[in-house]
């Protein structure tokens, strides 16, 4: 064990040594104590105020029985990021999906899709709600749980990120911060201002951010295909550029009224709005191929997005050791999108012109409750449950040309789900060395839709037993290592459109009295789809530093039954909306897939891994983490048959240092996702290029209560290339590869404190 135990110490040393030279470093000063264990003759003679706020996080860390990784206001602070999506991506295990500096999906190893839980105050959000829209200002914390707990709920089998809203009311404070910038080319502007205080009996804690800027997007798409006998029946090439324009407001709130002896009722209001619009540009050269669609088409779309959300909570204690809180919440969601797209040349000869106007409203209701009772000092226990009702109503319509199309097909649904969840937990700290955790839940979500021309209605219901046990064991000869396990069982249930989604057809063969191709099937959802689950085990090691830092190496393995994948019909079905039988793509359970990694995280300041190191660089803090990854679906053909999306590995390198003699700090952060290839299924392969993102940062101190921040993301800005290949029964293929422009964001930015 000793001899395993020190290997991990130098594998993640090694990870920190790697930054040093690569970048110039991080710096979070270190508290009094921390830097007297430094030698005198290398200790800095001046005067530093010092926060605290990573060594109480890694206390946090240090004591949670169930695997919790916090990330307060420091690390949020510290790169001075835009959007939560640039915080995210430096976590350890955490990626993001699409082009860098453009957001995309939050995955945890790899996982994206349902895979990975995001909670916003312990809530999901409605579907369309993007994290980019909150400002890392108005954010308390950011919660990593590598495995579920009863609690939080077992939808999680990557794991979960629990975003936590300011909810300081100790002292009177406001924070104003506005800047302004490029990306790219097109300008870039935003203000955030958060205030809390407490008056008599009343808590409160307000932030709200807004937001405007443009976003360019140059692409190039370019389709091959082959017959049987490797002869080219398409060879084409779209060139596609476009300017869009985003604008937005966040704002959140949070009330707190002290009713009385150990009462008190929350409120929490949150209001969401984004309008974007985008003109673009799309220039086809096909050189090989009969039909011809068109050569040139211009579009333009509008998207609005809306949400409102309450929620409220009310405490009481029992004066027995127990605690009741009664939890309850409504969110309205609306978004609209309406795109007109008009193209010329081709085949057709006549100009063509396609609008599509499509609108969904979520309503969502929900309410819960926990008891937890304090059995003895180190051992409490807790039960509660949970009830949610969404109704959801969409509408889209088409038209061609001025004509409707499928007007009678039923492009309008009305879709409801209610959730029922009942859960125990109990947490007892048997000893200073040993405390373990012991969970279950029940839950169970009921979907429902209305019927649509020549199908019945929609019904799926599937309902999971999950029961969760965790372990913690300090070594008693050495207080700062500890290892930790996790058995759970976990689940991802299928989504609304997967399980109702309406018809939808080929865009590039909309004629739906032709046939269209084995690569361009229409869609359908699969009511009959069943939640995968999976088995879950974690073993972790972690070392403690001074200052706050960490060591630490886990190992993770995932079973997961049921697996979800879209499959593609080997040969054309007869279906409602064509006169002809067309290819059909629809989500399936295909078997079961295995999940495996190892993760490496390592915080430190240089000085505790150079204690000569000179007094000018005394300060520079250094951060590393780097994730394996490993998987295999066992009902796909391999190589490369692993899950959607995850890449083998991923790394992040990051560094502060605080210049000494000046009121400046210097950062810098490298995010790197090698190039990978996925066998999706066995007639269909993706694959995605390397994504390194650079980022670099200073922040120069005008005084103790004005600052200005001055931030480059994505600095590298290399193109980022995606493709998919499909290979047909008879032994013809299509390839499809994209290439697409990233673009450096700068912005300066004045940060006021009073």
């Amino acid at each position: 064990m000793t001899a395993a135990i020190s290997s991990t110490r130098a594998v993640t040393a090694c990870l920190l040594l790697a930054a040093s030279p690569a970048l110039q470093a991080q710096a979070a000063a270190a508290p009094p104590a921390a830097a007297a264990s430094a030698p005198a003759a290398n200790r800095p003679q001046q005067v530093e105020v010092t926060g605290t706020t990573t060594p109480e996080r890694n206390d946090e860390r240090r004591r949670a029985t169930a695997s919790r990784i916090t990330y307060g206001r420091e690390e949020l602070d510290r790169m001075g990021d835009a959007s939560l999506g640039e915080v995210l991506k430096r976590l350890p295990g955490v990626t993001l999906g699409g082009p860098p500096g453009r957001g995309g999906q939050v995955r945890m190893r790899g996982m994206g899709g349902g895979y990975t839980q995001i909670l916003i105050d312990g809530q999901r959000m409605a579907p369309g709600f993007s994290l980019d829209s909150i400002a890392p200002e108005q954010i308390e914390k950011i919660e990593i749980m590598r495995a579920p707990v009863a609690e939080f709920g077992t939808r999680a089998i990557a794991g979960t990120i629990n975003v936590v809203m300011r909810s300081d009311f100790k002292r009177k404070a406001n924070e104003f911060k506005v800047g302004g910038g490029a990306d790219g080319s097109r300008p870039q502007a935003g203000a955030s201002w958060a205030t809390n205080g407490q008056a008599d009996s009343l808590g409160y804690n307000l932030s709200a951010t807004v937001f405007q800027g443009g976003q360019d997007s140059d692409t190039t798409t370019s389709t091959l295909a082959r017959d049987a006998g490797g002869r080219t029946t398409l060879d084409q090439r779209v060139h596609s550029t476009s300017e869009g324009t985003r604008r937005g407001l966040f704002a959140n709130g949070r009330l707190q009224w002290r009713l009385g002896p150990g009462q008190s009722l929350d409120l929490q209001p949150f209001v969401n709005l984004v309008r974007s619009r985008s003109d673009g540009l799309s220039v086809l050269d096909q050189r090989a191929g009969d039909d011809v669609p068109y050569t040139r088409a211009t579009s333009q779309s509008e998207t609005t997005w809306q949400m409102a959300r309450l929620g409220g909570a009310w405490n009481t204690t029992t004066g027995s050791g127990g605690r009741l809180q009664v939890r309850f919440g409504s969110r309205l969601s609306e978004s609209t999108s309406r795109s007109n797209r008009f193209e010329t040349g081709g085949s057709r000869g006549a100009p063509r012109q396609r609008v599509d106007d499509s609108g969904n409203r979520e309503l969502s209701l929900d309410m819960n409750g926990k008891f937890s009772q304090l059995i003895a000092d180190r051992h409490s226990a807790s039960a509660g449950w949970e009830l949610e009702r969404t109704s959801r109503d969409d509408r889209r319509s088409i038209a061609v040309d001025g004509k409707p199309q499928a007007a009678d097909f039923g492009e309008n649904l009305t879709a409801q789900v209610q959730r029922l969840a009942l859960y125990a937990q109990d947490e007892w700290e048997w000893s200073k060395q040993f405390s373990f955790y012991v969970g279950a839940r029940w839950e169970a979500i009921d979907t429902r839709s209305d019927a649509l021309q020549n199908r019945p209605a929609v019904a799926n219901r599937s309902a999971v037993f999950a029961p969760l046990a965790h372990m913690v064991w300090k070594f008693p000869e050495s207080p700062r290592d500890q290892l930790r396990l996790s058995l759970t069982r976990s689940y991802r249930s299928p989504n609304l459109s997967q399980l109702i989604a309406r018809p939808s057809w080929s865009t590039d063969h909309e004629d739906r009295t032709k046939p269209n191709s084995a690569s361009k099937p229409d869609r359908l959802g699969n009511p009959d789809l069943k939640p995968e689950l999976a088995w879950g085990l974690e073993l972790g090691y972690e070392h403690y530093l001074d200052a706050g830092g960490v060591l630490t190496a886990n190992v993770y393995l995932r079973r997961i039954d049921d697996l979800i994948r879209t499959v593609r019909s080997n040969a054309p079905q007869v279906v409602a909306w064509a006169t002809v039988p067309r290819y059909l793509a629809q989500p399936q359970n295909v078997g079961h897939a295995d999940a495996a990694g190892l993760e490496l995280e390592a915080k430190a300041r240089l000085v505790d891994l150079w204690a000569e190191a000179p007094a000018a660089v005394q300060g520079i803090s250094l951060r590393a983490n780097a994730s394996l990854m490993w998987s295999r679906v066992a009902g796909v053909a391999g190589p490369d048959n692993r899950l959607e999306g995850q890449p083998p590995w991923t790394a992040n390198l990051g560094a502060d240092w605080p210049v000494r003699g000046l009121p400046l700090t210097v950062g810098a952060s490298l995010n790197y996702t090698p190039g990978f290839r996925v066998q999706e299924i066995d007639d269909r392969f993706s694959r995605q290029g390397a994504k390194p993102v650079l980022d670099v940062n200073a922040l120069w101190k005008l005084n103790t209560d004005a600052s200005l921040r001055l931030t480059v993301s994505n600095a590298s800005a290399r193109r980022y290339d995606s493709g998919s290949t499909i290979l047909l029964a008879d032994g013809s293929s299509e390839a499809t590869d994209s290439r697409a422009r990233t673009f450096t964001t700068v912005n300066l930015r004045a940060e006021f404190r009073f």
